[in-house]
């Protein structure tokens, strides 16, 4: 569940210390990248 919140709230955190449209696209990517790790953590701790 934590997770879950913490995927929820990032991207808000992470677009309030963006400066440029180009360090949104960064962060963006970031944010992308938390989301399929974190989604690949659930879907392999539902496979055990």
């Amino acid at each position: 569940m934590l997770k879950i919140l913490l995927v929820l709230v990032l991207p808000l955190v992470m677009v309030t210390g963006c400066n440029t449209v180009g360090g949104f696209g960064k962060d963006l990517s970031k944010v992308g990248g938390t989301i399929e790790k974190t989604a690949d953590e659930v879907k392999n701790s539902n496979g055990k």
